[in-house]
């Protein structure tokens, strides 16, 4: 790894946090009326980062650029309503700044994933990508995922579009 990342720890939680509010909102807030968005993020208290730091199912990694937090990925177990065996992990998010994009960051973050899933004896990665994010999901696609069937990803009462893609590790 290149030296953007490193494992998040507690006191990384609330800039988790602010990362996730900004990516998702700066990405995906236009599609959203205010009710269904803040629905949505009220769901991501500081207790709910914490039950995840905490849960050792589930793994977080922050990337800086220059000493700036600019992304992270969060890691942990099957949620998606795919086909799988008991050794499949999920990326849950691996989201970035638009100014932290195009500089290898995010490949790093996802070196990263496929190590800590392989770590846990994963031998396949899921996700979960709307279906008009046309640079995410040639992003995974430049890492072997494939598409494996339709996913609805709830935004309040508004269901999103989603693919499920799988990689086998």
């Amino acid at each position: 790894m290149t030296g953007f990342t490193r494992d998040a720890g507690a006191a990384d939680l609330p800039v988790i946090d602010h990362l996730f509010r900004t990516s998702f909102g700066g990405t995906f807030g236009h599609l959203y009326n205010a009710e269904d968005l803040a629905f949505f993020l009220a769901g991501f208290t500081p207790e709910a980062w914490q039950s995840v730091h905490d849960d050792p199912r589930f793994a977080l990694r922050l990337a800086e650029l220059d000493g700036r937090p600019v992304g992270y990925a969060k890691i942990g177990p099957m949620a998606l309503p795919a086909d799988h065996g008991p050794d499949a992990v999920q990326l849950y998010q691996l989201y970035l700044l638009d100014d932290a994009k195009g500089r290898g960051i995010a490949g790093e973050l996802m070196e990263w994933v496929f190590t800590e899933a392989r770590a846990r004896g994963a031998d396949a990665l899921f996700l979960s990508v709307f279906v008009e994010n046309q640079r995410a999901r040639r992003f995974y696609q430049r890492h072997g995922f494939v598409d494996v069937g339709p996913y609805h990803f709830l935004v309040g009462d508004q269901a999103d579009e989603d693919v499920v893609m799988k990689v086998a590790l």
